[in-house]
């Protein structure tokens, strides 16, 4: 039985870096990368996963990033998850294992592998829903346009607003490096 890992929101300048392992009790139609679905369909496949898989989500606040680092983030949420999901391979997307034992991992796996695909979509879509609602409290960032990612806009934002609790103070920002960061 192989559980398969992912995670959402490892990049993103703002919003917690979300981590998904998935063990599929039955074949589900459609399975990929999160990334390849538009949100209406990853928002059905969520439904659809959890309603008919084993799983666990772990979710570590932009906080918790600054003080620990994302690679310790990491690490610890692969071990919450081969300690909440019994299986007998697990399999995490990328191409390293933070040096956590009895895991394998595979570049582009959440395209080739359902139950990474399966994890790659309640990451992404449990890492969505919770910008968008924090965007309701933060709406001059726009949140729900970028969801949390450099993007121009987003970079704009900060500079006219400074940054706000969700935003990764650790984060260096080429563009805003010596105004907003120090």
């Amino acid at each position: 039985m192989l559980c398969g890992i992912d995670e959402a929101g490892r990049g993103p300048l703002a919003g917690d870096l979300v981590m998904a392992g998935c063990v599929l009790n039955q074949p589900i139609e459609g399975l990929t990368d999160s990334k390849k679905l538009t949100a209406k369909r990853r928002e059905i496949l969520f439904e659809e996963i959890i309603k008919s898989a084993t799983y666990h989500i772990v979710k570590f606040s932009p906080q918790q990033i600054d003080e620990d680092g994302i690679s310790q983030c990491l690490q610890d949420g692969l071990k919450e998850i081969l300690s909440n999901i019994d299986a007998t391979e697990y399999l995490f997307d990328g191409n390293t294992t933070f040096g956590i034992k009895n895991l394998n991992s595979m570049i582009k796996a959440d395209l080739k592998v359902p139950e990474v695909s399966a994890a790659s979509i309640l990451a992404k879509v449990t890492h969505d829903r919770d910008i968008l609602k924090d965007a309701k409290k933060y709406p001059e960032y726009q949140f729900e346009k970028h969801k949390g990612y450099g993007t121009k806009l987003h970079i704009e934002m900060i500079r006219k607003y400074g940054k706000c609790d969700l935003h990764r103070k650790s984060y260096k920002i080429k563009a805003l490096e010596k105004t907003l960061f120090e």
